[in-house]
């Protein structure tokens, strides 16, 4: 009888480990939970956000996500994409710079890579000529080097066109292009999701992926006479060299855009991937992509 009494004792204090081994761990779940219910949604003066877990695809934040919005030029990161998705695509073929690409410079008052007449500049530098000081000559030469047609007109047409068939392919109902570079005629929008699925599409390219976090470059290109020059770009997205981890992607701007940045960064093996439209300037662009950057890392 007494045996029974000790073994019944010994299985009591085994249960009662095991009940407050179960209870502490539930406990640290229930804890975890109310954390992460806890953590509050961030605030942003931009119109509209988005970010998102670029392993997945699962949302983190949104703010008007699915709203149709001016781009600016962040439009270029689809002119990227549509130019490294070509076909036996050569990065070091030389395209030659037209006075029509320095001429429309002038007449939009365009941010520009400074590109000179007659140079002859590599696709791969017309790409970071493009990304890194956002360049619309550089975005002008590339459609009218991808684009089909017999005129320049024509080939600008059949570029943008691939523009729109690229956002179709990724299943994007809310965005369309009427330009390379942002600068539209009243049908150039976009919404934070979009752009953020088309950025992350774009960054499975690594010539993209390269370009798109270089702070800055010296390229040597060609110039009309046969010498060559060096032409020096910095990035427009000051968050390569302030948010730890970041890896690009690319400013836009515009009087119906505002201020927008679509930007992805990398911590601890996790990628996430964000956009914000229409923020009110360049330093509150930048603390609401931080903001809504910390909160996806968060969760």
């Amino acid at each position: 009888m007494k045996i029974g009494i000790k073994g019944i004792h010994r299985v009591s204090a085994t249960a009662t480990v095991a009940l407050t081994a179960g209870a502490v761990i539930a406990g640290s779940v229930f804890a975890s939970t109310a954390q992460a219910a806890a953590l509050p949604n961030p605030t942003i003066t931009a119109k509209g956000g988005f970010v998102m877990n670029n392993g997945n695809g699962k949302a983190l934040f949104a703010k008007t996500a699915d709203t149709r919005r001016s781009t600016g030029s962040t439009t270029k990161i689809m002119t990227a994409k549509v130019v490294l998705e070509q076909k036996n695509l050569n990065l070091d073929s030389k395209v030659t710079i037209q006075k029509a690409y320095s001429d429309y410079i002038v007449s939009k008052g365009a941010s520009s890579a400074r590109l000179i007449v007659g140079d002859k500049v590599t696709v791969r530098q017309l790409l970071y000529g493009l990304m890194l000081p956002s360049g619309c000559d550089a975005a002008y030469a590339l459609a009218d080097k991808f684009g089909s047609g017999s005129t320049r007109a024509a080939r600008v047409k059949s570029f943008v066109g691939k523009m729109n068939t690229s956002a179709k392919a990724l299943g994007l109902k809310n965005t369309h292009f009427d330009s390379f570079d942002g600068i539209g005629n009243g049908s150039n929008y976009s919404t934070p999701r979009d752009l953020t699925k088309i950025a992350s599409s774009a960054m499975k390219n690594s010539t993209f992926r390269t370009i798109v976090k270089t702070k800055s470059t010296k390229q040597k290109v060609t110039t009309k006479s046969g010498g060559y020059r060096y032409m020096s770009w910095s990035n427009t997205n000051t968050m390569l060299s302030s948010y730890s981890g970041a890896i690009g992607i690319k400013t836009g701007s515009g009087p119906a855009a505002k201020y927008c940045l679509v930007f992805a960064a990398t911590r601890n093996g996790k990628t996430v991937v964000g956009t914000v439209l229409g923020s009110t300037s360049a330093t509150t662009r930048s603390a609401d992509m931080k903001k809504i950057m910390d909160y996806g890392f968060k969760k």
